[in-house]
This record gives C-alpha cells, structure tokens and sequence, in this order.
C-alpha cells in the first residue's frame, strides 16, 4: 500500500512538472493531494504552519544576503581584475592561462555561492580572452563547466544553505567542512589541465611576455578586492566572530564598497541587482515553502518511517546505499536544478541517512558535491545553459567538453567517501 502511495504521489507530480507548473506549487498540490487522499486531516492548517515556520527561520536570512552580494559582484570588474592578477603567475604552468578559469572560478565562488553566477561571470571575461590568445576552445569551455560548479561547493554556498535548513545542520560548520573538499576538486581540475597539456603540448599557445617578480607582484594587486572580500566574509565565519547571516550582511556592505569603489555602483545597477536576487530568492523559498508542506504531508502519512524501514530491511551497506543514491542524484539533475533535488529529497531521505549511521554533516557536502555534477549533465545543466548563451555553441558539444570534469566529480566522491575527513576534519578542529 505505501509504495503504491508513493507512486500516485509521484506521477502526479511527475505530471504537473511536465505541464508547467512551478516546481514550489508542485510540491504543496502533491502535499495537499496526499493529506486529502490519505489522512483525515484537512490540509489548510498544516500548510499555513509549515509554510509560516520555514519562512521564519532567522537561519534563512543568510541567503537572500549572499544572493544579493552575488549580483552586486556580477555587476563589478571583480573577474576582470582576477584573470589580470592571476595570469602572470600561470605562464610557466603546463597548460598556463587555462588554469585562470578554475582559479578564478574557486576565488568568486567564494564571494558568490551561485554556480551559474560563478560560471558566467568569470566566462564573460575569460572566453574572449583565451579564444583571442588561441587555446583550444574545448579546454576553455570544459574548464569553465566544471569549474563553474565550484559555486555550490566552496563556501558561501546557496545549496549549502538549503540543505542546512532542509536536514537541520549548522550552517556555519557545513561552510567551514565545503573548504577542502573544494580544493580537492579545484586541484583535480587543474591537474588533468596539467595532464591534458603535457600531452598536447602543440595546442597551448606559447607563453607571452615574461614579467619580472616585481611587475608579477604590481599585477597581483588586483586580487586585492576578492581576497579582502574573501576574508571578510569566511574569515568571520570560522573564526567564530559572525554568524552566517552577519557574514552575509557583511559581503553585502563590502560587496557595495567594492562596487562604489570601481566606479560600477550606478542607482540603476543597484536596483537591478535587488530585484535580481529578490526575484531569486523568491523562486527558492516558494521551492522551500512547497517542501516544508510536503515535508509535513508525508510525516503524516508515514512515508518517510516506511520507507527508512523498507530500506533498512534490504540490508544494504553505507557504500551500497550511498552508491544507490549517487545514481538516483546524478538521474534526478538529467531534470531537476540543484536546489530542487535538495528540497525534493532530504524529507523522505534524512531518516534513512541516520538510520545507516551517517553523519549529517558529510552527508551535506556529499550531497552538494553529487548535485554538483547536475549542473554539467544535459537536459537540464544550469552551467551547460550558461556556457551555450555565451558561446553560441550546442549544449550536446558544451556537454561533451565538460564529460572530462564529470568523471573527476566521480573521482571527488569516492575519495570522499574513503576518506571521509575531508569533509569533517576542518569543522571538527575549528568549532569542536
């Protein structure tokens, strides 16, 4: 009987998605259905008390803040002034300016928190650079791909933040646990670039002018902007003297200082980027308002218990469960954003993670680090969307350019899971 509820549950969803409805409408109409269908209780209280108690949270407040410093930055020369700091550095790196795009995607991802934010803005920038210096167009797209989706791992993250409020985990310690995994991933990264290079040494342009130390250090002072950035916003966080929120509060004002600073802080850029992150952030809390309903729908007709414990009841070890639901993550973004999955699945799936006695927190950047990999897999990659705007090219060819960054996400993960410190070390040493 349940998985029969489960799948009407289901289709009608599945059917209302393929219509056009809104994904957050989606979710209450499935969480309405299901009450109506299946329990005795009306569902007009229940809505109106989960709705009430998600938008409440003052843990919540963080991501309209973190979203509006995004679209303060994405309207700054924040990414131009990187590739000009960085790329003296790189010319003497097999496979030199190539690495400016994941660099440069790992810096404003900590600044940013969105990965199509991340992707576009350093894109703009750096794709008519290299095309002009004459790297090959595959490498350049493929590593904006895969490095663009740096933005939901490296903290300050969205998803992060949704995945906190979702499952109950502190946000703080799941920024501070996305730190190493993000340079786990950035490092990969660059070193199949360094791989890929030494073995099509032909393809990379010859290094240009070469730059003493002293002119290598003048251009660096273009990083100072997104380092001091960086520092603020992270550097309050772990060290325990801001709160998430506060840090956000503080992008924002350094965000605008930035923005003022450049000279890019016209009225009409700043009302542009307030509408740009409320119109998001609307979009997320409707996601998120729709899934607390659900949420709540599903407690009550038992789905969640029944599920854990028809899964419990498989036997299935931590590696198969977890291998399970890297293939159900990994189908679930060929369709559905990063977010959406989140929402869509941390209800049903929290109970059975600590029934198999995973930790939350890994578990988070696990998650994150999976979802990462919908961003660049056709129909439906956000970045693959991005990079086709930009560049003109189909999303099949963009889609192949990033399969390498694919598979080193597949790599990600399973050293994640065999070495599961490094996702829980760095909390567990700065916040105990």
């Amino acid at each position: 009987m349940d998985i029969l509820v489960a799948l009407i549950l289901i289709a009608a969803m599945l059917l209302m998605l393929a219509g056009g409805v809104w994904i957050g409408l989606a979710l209450m109409a499935v969480g309405a259905l299901g009450m109506l269908g299946f329990t005795t209780r009306a569902p007009g209280d229940g809505m109106a008390m989960s709705i009430w108690g998600m938008g409440s949270s003052w843990t919540l407040t963080a991501l309209p803040l973190f979203l509006w410093m995004g679209e303060i930055l994405f309207r700054t020369r924040l990414s131009e002034d990187m590739f000009k700091g960085l790329a003296p550095w790189l010319e003497r790196l097999p496979g030199r300016l190539l690495h400016t795009n994941i660099i440069g995607c790992t810096l404003f991802a900590a600044v940013s928190g969105s990965s199509a934010a991340t992707c576009a803005t350093i894109g703009k920038i750096n794709l008519p650079e290299l095309g002009r210096r004459g790297y090959p167009e595959s490498m350049v797209i493929g590593t904006l791909a895969g490095a663009g989706t740096l933005g939901l791992l490296i903290p300050p993250s969205i998803i992060m933040i949704v995945y906190g409020v979702a499952a109950d985990v502190s946000i703080a310690r799941l920024f501070i646990a996305g730190v190493l995994p993000g340079i786990l991933l950035a490092t990969l990264f660059m070193g199949w670039v360094v791989v890929w290079s030494l073995l099509h040494g032909e393809r990379i342009p010859a290094a240009q002018i070469r730059l003493s130390f002293y002119d290598k250090l003048r251009a660096s002072r273009n990083l100072i902007p997104v380092v001091a950035l960086i520092a603020a916003v992270l550097g309050g966080i772990y060290s325990g003297i801001a709160t998430a929120t506060e840090a956000a509060a503080l992008g924002v004002i350094g965000a605008l200082t930035i923005a003022a600073a450049q000279r890019a802080l016209t009225w009409q850029g700043f009302v542009a980027s307030l509408m740009g992150a409320t119109r998001l952030y609307c979009m997320i809390a409707l996601i998120l308002a729709g899934s607390a309903f659900l949420t709540l729908a599903m407690g009550y007709i038992g789905l969640p218990r029944h599920l854990a414990a028809w899964i419990g009841e498989l036997g299935l070890s931590p590696a198969l469960l977890l291998l399970a639901l890297t293939l159900f993550f990994i189908l679930l973004g060929c369709f559905l954003d990063a977010i959406s999955i989140v929402v869509l699945t941390m209800a049903v799936l929290m109970p059975t993670i600590q029934t198999a006695g995973i930790d939350p927190l890994w578990f988070g950047i696990f998650v994150v680090l999976v979802v990462e990999m919908a961003q660049i897999t056709p129909p439906v990659g956000f970045n693959l969307f991005v990079l086709q705007g930009i560049t003109g090219r189909e999303i099949t060819r963009v889609a192949l350019y990033a399969l390498p960054y694919f598979v080193l996400m597949c790599v990600a993960v399973v050293l994640l899971y065999l070495f599961p410190g490094i996702a829980t070390w760095l909390p567990g040493r700065m916040m105990g």
